[in-house]
């Protein structure tokens, strides 16, 4: 099994593709929030000084969903509610079991899959040890549950927004076949850099 991460932008790699080239693409593109993605309390949100939120928190376009429709056979996809979308039944909850009233206490995943509907419990990135590089980071152990539940080993997958790595991680443990596109460069080799520790890590450990 192999996991290729690549500092591209994803339209670019899908329009190279041919139908339904990936089993599954598990997406966390940007949700176009802008001044109101914040860190609770309505404190604007700012990440290593690295980028204004707005330099990157654009909503996708609709040839970015077609394509991704194209390229995968199912798409599960984070911040679904703000996209235009069709109705699903499989829907994916990650309650981030938040004590913080004035943060988000959950995430809703739009899922084609056509199955009951999921929750997942875990608290968000930062807690278990896990270190945030990324302003909107999602644990590891969520991205094991959503392969766990919805891919089998050895299938083909696809996250068009790298971000952080942890799709790639999980993908690793997951013994999957893994694509991860990220067309920040910064963000790209944090998460390839992270990706690279932690698999070193398991190795070391084996």
């Amino acid at each position: 099994m192999s996991v290729e991460l690549l500092n591209i932008d994803c339209m670019d790699y899908m329009k190279t593709l041919p139908d339904e080239a990936f089993d599954l693409a598990i997406v966390d593109p940007p949700y176009g929030l802008g001044t109101k993605l914040t860190r609770g309390g309505g404190q604007h949100l700012k990440f290593k000084n690295h980028k204004e939120i707005e330099d990157w928190d654009v909503l996708p376009t609709d040839e970015y969903f077609s394509e991704l429709r194209r390229v995968s056979k199912n798409q599960i996809i984070w911040g679904g509610n703000y996209f235009n979308l069709p109705p699903c039944r499989g829907f994916v909850i990650w309650d981030k079991i938040q004590s913080v009233p004035n943060f988000s206490a959950c995430e809703f995943a739009w899922n084609s899959i056509d199955c009951v509907s999921k929750m997942f419990r875990y608290r968000q990135a930062g807690c278990f040890g896990e270190t945030k590089i990324h302003p909107t980071q999602k644990p590891v152990d969520l991205y094991k549950y959503l392969l766990s539940t919805f891919a089998v080993p050895g299938q083909k997958i696809l996250d068009t927004h790298l971000g952080s790595g942890s799709s790639a991680i999980a993908a690793h443990y997951f013994m999957c076949d893994f694509v991860g596109c990220e067309i920040d460069e910064t963000y790209f080799n944090a998460a390839k850099a992270r990706f690279d520790q932690e698999t070193k890590q398991q190795a070391m450990v084996i």
